[in-house]
């Protein structure tokens, strides 16, 4: 009995230290860091008009038909066709009702769903770049666009996006990991699109550090930023930067294999001009002074990074 409480009491210590040893690397990896954030814009339809062509139908009417519905071609063939009296004339005249009544019918329904169609393909792209953490200018300029940047215009989003990946494409030796995703779908489903991306890359930040949406800008003091940064002397590693768009009509991106397909990738979603870009979020992490990513942090919050 005695043998079997000491070997009970081993067990549970040695239990208790496995769950601490589990418990203190879980809080060290999930240990998020200070992160920061640029964005705005909104998904509204597009403001385009549709004018349906004159005269009921498509183009314009043609002389020498004779029919001035804009119906078929052929009414001086029928009555070749061995019709003739007032009856034959007024069945002539019944049947080419309808077939006008049915030919405008089919086209009103083209219309509208041409109209339907018209609407263009919404784009919802993401690139992510993983960088060693000496590329401390990269942080700066970051910082420096999200305190300076116009988020409420077109041309200031369009601005963001391009100054951030010029930012990256600036700094190609840094670059680690790589990623890219575009998916295209409609305009009532984009934004909820675009709202995931963004929502599940801001949750690995323990705290928003500098933000700007919309101009409405944020900056935690120096006291708030520290609080947050990890210990001198665990190795930090790595800065995640990630660009987010809403782009109207189609944006395929390549995927990212190596250094090639990035820097192609981040041209295409730089390239986007204001009057194609719907929203954008621009956000990185670390961003507090002295605050990185260990290889932990990116294998437990990047795990669809790729070495390139």
């Amino acid at each position: 009995m005695r043998n079997f409480f000491k070997t009970a009491l081993k067990s549970i210590l040695v239990l208790g230290l496995v769950l601490t040893l589990i418990l203190s690397n879980t809080g060290r990896a999930l240990a998020a860091s200070s992160g920061g954030r640029i964005g705005g814009g909104s998904f509204r339809a597009p403001s385009r008009t549709f004018s349906p062509p004159s005269g009921g139908g498509y183009g314009s009417p043609r002389p020498g038909y004779g029919y001035p519905g804009g119906g078929f071609g052929f009414p001086f063939l029928l009555p070749f066709f061995g019709f003739g009296g007032a009856g034959s004339l007024f069945t002539i005249l019944v049947f080419f009702a309808i077939a006008n009544f049915l030919v405008r019918s089919f086209r009103n329904t083209g219309m509208s769903g041409e109209a339907s169609y018209g609407t263009p393909a919404i784009s919802v792209a993401k690139v992510q770049v993983g960088l060693r953490a000496q590329a401390r200018e990269l942080q700066e300029e970051l910082n420096e666009l999200g305190e300076t940047a116009d988020t409420t215009s077109a041309t200031g989003r369009a601005l963001v996006l391009q100054e951030a990946s010029l930012a990256l494409l600036r700094h190609p030796q840094y670059w680690v990991y790589g990623a890219s995703e575009s998916q295209s779908t409609r305009l009532e489903t984009a934004e909820a699109k675009f709202n995931q991306l963004a929502l599940a890359e801001r949750s690995k930040f323990s705290e928003e550090t500098l933000s700007n949406v919309e101009n409405q800008r944020r900056l935690s003091s120096t006291s708030d930023s520290t609080a947050i940064v990890k210990p001198i002397d665990e190795p930090g590693e790595y800065i995640v930067v990630t660009l987010i768009a809403g782009v109207e009509g189609q944006l395929p991106l390549p995927t990212i294999n190596d250094t090639e397909d990035l820097q192609q990738a981040l041209k295409q979603l730089g390239g986007v001009g204001s009057d194609r870009l719907l929203a954008v979020e621009v956000l990185w992490t670390p961003q507090a002074e002295g605050d990185t990513l260990t290889s932990d942090d990116l294998l437990a919050y990047y795990p669809n990074l790729k070495l390139v």
